[in-house]
């Protein structure tokens, strides 16, 4: 039998149980959510121990693009009562995974998920899109850099205009051809060890030093 992803285009099946546990700790308020697609689900396999010291839950789903985190957004972070969430995406989007997707569409749907958590009086921070010189086997998208660059720039200016906090994962693994430095990935997209050691170094800079 297969599965027809219509049936939960989004996969809010993935976390629905987890979530529901997650609700019955009385500590929940303390705790982080990072929202965002592969980048974000295999960190915690390569640092179970910087999730767990941090009180992080990791709400990840590969393959994701911004329109299915938009959709989630409420069952997997906001209904969870953390004191932040972080949202990182765009990736899949640039990469066509849900189809067809422009800047200010991806721009559009990280900004909303954005503005659903601070109504709900969450903190949130956004991320920068890791750099990407091409993706693998596709020579079809044109130019995933200057993409790339307008769309972090864009949220950058986002956060400025409304106090949040930005996170720039990009600058510090981005080479001279404004891809991912070799040493931080195997295949140009996706982070090794060494490259979330970084990001973890980026995360304990920026939103773990906030009271």
């Amino acid at each position: 039998m297969t599965t027809d992803i219509n049936a939960d285009w989004a996969n809010l099946a993935k976390y629905r149980d987890a979530n529901e546990k997650l609700k019955e700790i009385s500590f929940a308020r303390d705790r982080i959510v990072f929202v965002g697609d592969s980048i974000t689900e295999s960190w915690i396999e390569f640092s179970p121990e910087f999730f767990k010291e941090n009180n992080i839950i990791n709400r990840g789903i590969s393959g994701q693009t911004t329109p299915q985190m938009l959709v989630r957004i409420k069952q997997d972070a906001v209904h969870l009562n953390p004191k932040f969430i972080v949202i990182n995406g765009g990736t899949n989007d640039i990469a066509g995974n849900t189809g067809p997707s422009t800047p200010g569409m991806i721009i559009d749907n990280i900004c909303s998920m954005a503005e659903i958590a601070t109504k709900n009086d969450i903190d949130v921070a956004l991320s920068t899109i890791l750099p990407v010189y091409k993706y693998p086997s596709r020579d079809d998208i044109v130019d995933p850099p200057k993409t790339i660059s307008f769309i972090n720039s864009a949220l950058s200016e986002y956060c400025k205009q409304n106090d949040l906090i930005f996170i720039d994962y990009y600058s510090p693994v981005v080479d001279e051809k404004k891809g991912l430095k070799s040493v931080y990935s195997t295949d140009g997209v996706h982070p090794t060890k060494e490259g979330y050691v970084v990001m973890e170094k980026v995360i304990r800079d920026t939103i773990l030093t906030v009271e």
